[in-house]
């Protein structure tokens, strides 16, 4: 009997790794899961003690504090403390138990603000980052310089991708902490149900965003993970082995917001507060990389739109609506 492919997905239960978590489960790998509850990632003899006693042959590190502008603006502390040692305890713990692949999730903030846009891989650390979510693009620029350190020093194969904006199912609903998409489905689905005539949107709608959903993320995780380690080093180098995921075309969250007003079936008044902030004026990545590593992204911002707002409506509790 073939010995199955034991992966371990940290984070199962986020956006990102229930994607991971549902594109591979087949018969082909025997998947190990742990929520928040069963193994706290921030505690390191926790981690060490499941690494050596479950010894798992990959792991994809999806598991990350995360949220939106005004979280990371308020809890600055949180975010780099719980993702440097997220990161740190399972990158370690890895190598330590011999684990064959990792695959690290970071995020598209590790570029500085003025960054030429589309923003290239080489541009990492070149620049000022955006001070409203800082601490957590040091953390994620820490977890590529992690992977890139055990792959010099031990010869590992630790591989880390960088994604543009991510939405769809799983996502977080919550009115101050969540990412854009979410935060603007629930304003408008609210304000239809209530019969508002106008929805306030933070700030003055002009910058312009990328967005990839959570699906199309998975699938391109999965691939990076499964390519060849020659091709990869082919694309890539050792102090800059990072890899951009995004679907290649942005547009401004004026125009965001009409698309989903449009979905949701609002009918009233967009207003823009100007007195919020606005990060970056635009988050464009450049994937051309990944592209030629054989994947680009296959769902359309109006698809995966509509069946995320199709999902939000199914499966909306509690959690989705507390502020």
């Amino acid at each position: 009997m073939i010995k199955k492919t034991k992966i371990y997905i940290a984070g199962h239960q986020g956006m990102v790794g229930s994607a991971i978590l549902r594109q591979l489960n087949s018969k082909k790998y025997q998947l190990i899961t742990r929520t928040h509850s069963e193994l706290d990632l921030a505690n390191q003899n926790e981690v060490q003690q499941f690494f050596k006693q479950e010894n798992p042959d990959q792991v994809y590190l999806s598991a990350a504090k995360v949220g939106g502008i005004q979280a990371n603006n308020n809890y600055p502390a949180d975010f780099i403390y719980q993702n440097l040692m997220i990161q740190t305890n399972v990158i370690n713990s890895a190598y330590e138990n011999n684990v064959k692949k990792v695959l690290f999730l970071g995020s598209s903030c590790i570029y500085p603000r003025e960054a030429k846009q589309p923003m290239q891989e080489d541009a990492l650390l070149t620049g000022t980052l955006e001070p409203t979510n800082e601490s957590y693009a040091v953390a994620k620029i820490a977890g590529i310089k992690l992977c890139e350190s055990y792959n010099r020093q031990y010869n590992t194969d630790y591989r880390s991708v960088m994604p543009t904006n991510l939405y769809g199912p799983g996502d977080n609903y919550h009115l101050e902490n969540s990412h854009v998409i979410p935060s603007l489905i629930r304003k408008f689905h609210i304000a239809k149900e209530q019969k508002k005539t106008v929805v306030k949107v933070w700030g003055t709608g002009l910058p312009r965003r990328e967005f990839l959903h959570v699906d199309d993320m998975a699938a391109a995780s999965i691939h990076v993970m499964n390519l060849d380690k020659n091709l990869l080093q082919k694309y890539t180098k050792p102090m800059l082995s990072h890899v951009n995921i995004g679907a290649g075309q942005d547009l401004t969250i004026i125009e965001l917001s009409e698309v989903i007003s449009r979905i949701v079936g609002y009918q009233g008044l967009i207003e823009f507060d100007t007195e919020k902030p606005d990060g970056p004026s635009r988050k464009l990545l450049n994937s051309d990389c990944m592209n030629k590593l054989g994947w680009r992204s296959k769902i359309t911002l109006e698809q995966g739109l509509k069946s995320t707002y199709k999902n939000f409506l199914t499966t909306k509790t509690s959690v989705y609506y507390d502020k």
